[in-house]
C-alpha cells in the first residue's frame, strides 16, 4: 500500500457510519452481510447506505457480490491488514519489543463465533 491508497482509506473511514459499517462487516467475515441488513445493523436509511458502501468500495476496504437478487458486502481483510501494515512497517526503529502491544490484542479480539449465511442475509 502506498501513501495515496492509504489516504483515500483514512478519507473514507473519517466518518463515523463508514468506520461502523467497516467493523460491523469486519465481524461478519467472511460470510459477509446483504446491503439491507448493513443499513438496518446501522440505522441508515438504505439510500444513504448505497452511498457509504460506494465510498468504502472505493477505497477499497470493503467488496460486493452479487447473490440473486441480493448484493453481499465484505470487508477487505487484505486492504484493511495492509494499511494496518502501512502504519507500522518502520515501527520503533526495527526494536519489536517497543511494538509488542500493537499485537497484544490480535488473538484475544478475533472472535470464534461465526454468524451464519441466513443471519448474514436477513439478521
Amino acid at each position: 500500500m502506498d501513501a495515496t491508497e492509504a489516504l483515500l482509506a483514512f478519507a473514507a473511514l473519517s466518518q463515523s457510519t463508514r468506520l461502523d459499517v467497516l467493523r460491523l462487516l469486519m465481524e461478519f467475515e467472511p460470510t459477509g452481510l446483504a446491503a439491507g441488513e448493513v443499513a438496518r445493523r446501522a440505522g441508515v436509511p438504505q439510500n444513504t447506505m448505497s452511498t457509504h458502501l460506494a465510498v468504502l468500495t472505493r477505497a477499497s476496504l470493503i467488496t460486493a457480490e452479487r447473490r440473486s437478487r441480493l448484493i453481499i458486502y465484505r470487508a477487505n481483510v487484505e486492504t484493511v491488514g495492509a494499511l494496518v501494515h502501512f502504519l507500522t512497517k518502520d515501527c520503533c526503529g526495527g526494536n519489536p519489543s517497543v511494538c509488542a502491544a500493537l499485537g497484544a490484542g490480535e488473538a484475544s479480539t478475533c472472535s470464534t463465533e461465526t454468524h451464519s449465511e441466513e443471519e448474514a442475509l436477513h439478521g
